[in-house]
């Protein structure tokens, strides 16, 4: 039985929501308002994690411009850019390289999962601050 209060928990699953959902808006506002950024589910998931996973660049950016771990490897040692890469999402990649992601943390390590899914292209794309103007 969990001693956590049943309106934090609510709470919580609505910021996971939010992160899948690539509601940056919201999380911004929560975490502005003291949320704390690097709040984790119970498999140890990351918001900048899930929204990494489900494809959402700007929540990505909101969350490391929040000062969101970049690094922080989830309970199975997965890194939010192997799952960006995993998943093929470029946007995410670009920023979650400009935030000074590891291309060696985690296992596999992103540069693995890159060579795993076929996705090594993405590890020569330029960073998000480096992306040419169209």
């Amino acid at each position: 039985m969990s001693d956590i209060d049943p309106q934090i928990q609510e709470l919580a699953g609505r910021m996971f929501d939010a992160a899948r959902a690539g509601d940056a808006a919201t999380l911004a506002a929560y975490v502005d308002a003291g949320l704390p950024v690097d709040l984790t589910n119970g498999k140890g998931d990351s918001l900048l994690m899930l929204a990494a996973y489900h494809g959402h660049a700007d929540t990505v950016a909101a969350l490391t411009a929040r000062g969101a771990d970049v690094n922080r490897l989830n309970d199975r040692g997965q890194s939010p850019l192997a799952g960006a890469l995993f998943k093929g999402e470029e946007a995410v990649v670009r920023v979650l390289v400009a935030a000074g992601a590891d291309l060696d943390a985690g296992h596999p390590t992103p540069r693995d999962t890159a060579r795993m899914f076929g996705s090594e292209h993405l590890l020569d794309v330029p960073a998000a601050d480096e992306a040419p103007e169209s």
